[in-house]
């Protein structure tokens, strides 16, 4: 089963820790790593950063345009207001289809703010359980959507080639 998941963490620096961490669970077998995206907001910068980290190699183009649409609508919109919620109906109607939920988005976007990160990434064939032990002590969030074969197909094929 493929899944689209999202870890938030309580420091600019968890992310990438976390991002370190599922790597190691890829190399070790635990888990198929598609590809992931890492998100951190230092306090006092008025926008994230994001890196994207190119995991699936032949559709690194594909997956590049996933991560920007999706990070871009959910950071580099307008954040107050009527704008706020345009911009998240608007990225919802282009993820939707890949089971990405408009209430996914809002939360996201809510709770991903200054002083904290995210670890953004669509995985397969995973042992979710030993995965999650591997990011005990993490003080992350998970916010996970399961990702059907059609939605996946839908994915790789809008973002994909």
């Amino acid at each position: 089963m493929t899944m689209f998941t999202v870890w938030k963490f309580d420091s600019p620096e968890g992310a990438a820790e976390a991002a370190s961490i599922l790597k190691s669970a890829a190399s070790d077998g635990l888990i198929t790593v598609v590809d992931h995206a890492v998100v951190s907001w230092p306090v006092g910068q008025a926008r994230p950063t994001t890196k994207h980290a190119h995991d699936d190699e032949l559709r690194g183009g594909g997956w590049g345009a996933f991560w920007g649409l999706l990070l871009g609508g959910l950071f580099l919109l307008p954040v107050v207001g009527a704008a706020a919620g345009a911009a998240i109906g608007a990225l919802a109607k282009h993820t939707e289809a890949v089971g990405i939920s408009r209430t996914q988005l809002e939360t996201i976007r809510e709770q991903v703010t200054s002083g904290t990160s995210a670890l953004f990434a669509v995985t397969q064939d995973g042992d979710t359980d030993r995965v999650g032990e591997r990011f005990n002590g993490l003080h992350g969030t998970l916010i996970a959507t399961n990702l059907t074969d059609a939605e996946r197909a839908t994915l790789l094929e809008t973002f994909g080639s």
